[in-house]
């Protein structure tokens, strides 16, 4: 708005001092024409009407009013030459600027730049959480897997990996005679132990354990609870970065769907962020609605990506650097 303001006064101004030339040279010719002793007197320059020592002009204390100093159109070109460059550095800054650099492109495009890494890094810390909660269940699966194990003859369960204890028997037979009946329940039991339903036990579980380690070597709790921290400060002060640079450029913010899709995704992080102290503690609720949270949080910050480029763009267009 002061852009257009300026640019209107400076055409003003402009137009009106050629306007004043011009109507100058008109009446010094009507002059010309009808005093010929004052042509005479002017025969060596041409007439102006300001060449009048009783000039009708406005005078200003210590400025003398000549010929030069009125010199209409060379403030006319003055005024043209100046102009691109005022209203030049007035346009970069959309505010008029006040706030300089914070108004200018450098640091309009921190926010989208930064959102576009924290977006990136919100679905990283997904994954690092995913693979964290992962290694929980696995406990539960394994923990699971062994009650379905089958018992023995003595009562006591199958335990895994089953070779071992296979071996075991195998061994404990060899030092008994064939009628003897505890050779038979063992017998029994090492039939059980070679089962087909116990094989597949002992492979799941072999699985299991393996993933678990794998995992665990993976440092996924540390690597999701670290990354996460940083997502939620920089986040956070990004975000309301994004509101205060909008103010800089315009003076003011402009209500819309990203705006609101960035203030819910900031609430989300923090409400997401404020189940942790209860998770420790064991409670699955918390731990469901960080999960969700966290998720719901991920889709807006997708869906209010489209909206985000398009005002860079816009931004970009109406800013210049730096």
């Amino acid at each position: 708005m002061r852009g257009t303001y300026a640019m209107a006064a400076v055409t003003v101004v402009t137009t009106a001092c050629f306007s004043l030339q011009r109507v100058d040279a008109f009446i010094g010719a009507g002059v010309k024409a009808r005093l010929p002793s004052l042509s005479r007197v002017h025969a060596q320059k041409p007439y102006h009407v300001f060449d009048t020592k009783e000039s009708f002009a406005p005078t200003i204390p210590g400025l003398p009013v000549s010929p030069e100093a009125l010199d209409l159109k060379s403030i006319a070109q003055g005024v043209a030459f100046v102009a691109p460059l005022v209203l030049g550095a007035s346009e970069a800054m959309a505010k008029g600027g006040e706030y300089g650099i914070l108004e200018g492109r450098s640091f309009a495009f921190v926010h989208p730049i930064v959102m576009g890494a924290l977006f990136l890094t919100t679905a990283y810390t997904g994954y690092l959480g995913w693979q964290f909660r992962t290694i929980r269940t696995l406990a539960g699966e394994m923990s699971a897997l062994k009650d379905s194990l089958p018992k023995l003859s003595d009562g006591s369960k199958v335990t895994l990996p089953v070779s071992k204890q296979i071996a075991s028997v195998e061994s404990a037979l060899k030092n008994m005679g064939e009628g003897d009946e505890e050779a038979k329940q063992m017998k029994a039991d090492l039939n059980l132990l070679r089962s087909p339903g116990v094989a597949v036990l002992d492979t799941q579980m072999a699985a299991l354990s393996e993933k678990r380690k794998t995992l665990l070597a993976g440092d996924f709790r540390d690597r999701h609870y670290n990354t996460a921290s940083t997502l939620l400060g920089l986040g956070v002060f990004t975000s309301i970065l994004g509101g205060f640079n909008t103010f800089f450029r315009s003076g003011k913010l402009f209500p819309g769907p990203h705006l609101y899709a960035g203030a819910g995704i900031t609430v989300l992080w923090a409400v997401a962020a404020s189940m942790v102290p209860a998770m420790q503690k064991g409670n699955e609720t918390a731990r469901s609605l960080h999960i969700g949270l966290n998720a719901l949080n991920l889709a807006l910050f997708a869906w209010q990506v489209g909206t985000g480029l398009e005002i860079a763009i816009k931004v970009w267009g109406f800013t210049k650097w730096p």
